[in-house]
């Protein structure tokens, strides 16, 4: 699938460079005018479907919210089963659990606490997480997200077939807190605490090929730097890394529990949504992290064939820390949705850039409920 113009105006309703989505639809205002890609990628992270500036948007779109969202038929004993508020731990480590799940933007949050934690949202209900804030925020750059919230991240517990499950949505982000990269620090101190078997790093993406629709899922064990802009002169800025191929006995139920939500995922999808299994021995599949705004277009500007099947912004960092940990490190993998497909190149590059933006403001969460579910597959084949 390319998306065009034509493609946003039947699937959100709107042309977001003919007919612009108003500034109050805009978590950072200024994106609203500047098309920059710095602020359409804070605008990414910090869009929240669910506050004043997400009802103005869901008003001007044709796209709807997750109080649209169904319950999943969960398999029996295997429906997960939300965590009492965790005990005393206010400015503490995290719990102990079996696996650990991290995901990055407000959106994202919101889609994966519904789906793993029932009844509690990562932003009006999950425990602020600031063990060591004071010591991990001196690396950060004034006015990341992570010093706006004064705090790592927010967490909450669950349980799935039997395993413990630690929730944590993110603050601290590869692409915001600066050169100094304490998201480096935040991973080591969690997986540190929580003392996991599983990591699974989840959340929206853009598809790199045609191939891909919005809302299908990449289950990656190979996580790949492509640094050209930021972090170009660092070491790991072409790495790559590998964990074991994950435990994939629940995929085919996955899918099947995809039905419940797809019909809010765009209409100009042609089929369900599929779940993109890589090899741990891939060549050219895997999650591709970026140190700048980057999407696949039809006329591969940033060059992204060939390195992978989407493009994000921050997993690879749990990769560089894994090798550090070697032998003690856990297993991991990334679970990538589908966002935003290939765009097609017309225009400028910031126009394309807004439409990416505002495709993953219409379908973000929907397609977040799709790698939620995945993530749910990996945790019960435990």
């Amino acid at each position: 699938m390319i998306i065009d113009r034509r493609w946003a105006e039947r699937n959100l309703g709107f042309d977001p460079i003919a007919t612009p989505a108003p500034t109050s639809t805009f978590t950072v205002p200024a994106a609203a005018s500047s098309f920059s890609l710095e602020d359409l990628q804070r605008e990414v992270i910090e869009f929240d479907s669910e506050a004043p500036e997400g009802k103005e948007f869901l008003a001007f779109t044709t796209t709807t919210g997750l109080s649209r969202y169904t319950d999943v038929p969960w398999p029996k004993g295997l429906a997960p089963k939300t965590g009492k508020a965790p005990g005393a731990r206010v400015n503490g480590p995290l719990p102990p659990a079996d696996v650990l799940v991290v995901t990055w933007t407000v959106d994202e949050g919101h889609a994966l606490s519904r789906v793993i934690t029932p009844g509690k949202d990562s932003r009006n209900d999950y425990r602020a997480y600031t063990h060591n804030f004071a010591s991990i925020s001196k690396k950060m750059r004034p006015g990341c997200p992570a010093l706006q919230a004064k705090r790592l991240g927010a967490y909450w517990t669950t349980e799935i077939g039997g395993k413990s499950v630690v929730v944590f949505k993110s603050d601290s982000h590869m692409s915001q807190d600066g050169p100094k990269l304490p998201n480096i620090d935040m991973w080591r101190q969690i997986i540190g605490e929580v003392l996991p078997k599983l990591v699974i790093t989840t959340g929206t993406a853009g598809g790199i090929g045609k191939q891909f629709e919005v809302g299908d899922v990449v289950v990656s064990p190979i996580v790949r730097f492509d640094c050209i802009s930021k972090f170009k002169s660092k070491p790991f800025r072409k790495a790559h890394y590998s964990s074991v191929a994950p435990k994939t006995k629940y995929f085919a139920t996955a899918k099947k529990l995809f039905k419940a939500n797809a019909g809010q995922l765009p209409k100009d999808n042609t089929r369900p949504p599929s779940i993109v299994r890589v090899a741990p021995s891939a060549l050219t599949s895997s999650v591709v992290t970026t140190d700048f705004f980057g999407f696949d277009t039809s006329d591969n500007h940033y060059h992204l064939r060939g390195l992978g099947d989407v493009s994000e912004m921050g997993d690879a960092v749990l990769g560089l820390v894994a090798s550090q940990m070697a032998d003690t490190a856990p297993r991991w993998v990334a679970v990538r949705n589908v966002s935003d497909p290939q765009i097609k190149a017309e225009g400028t590059l910031k126009q394309q850039a807004m439409l990416a933006a505002q495709i993953y403001k219409g379908f973000g969460r929907w397609s977040s409920v799709c790698s939620a579910i995945v993530c749910w597959a990996l945790i019960a084949a435990e």
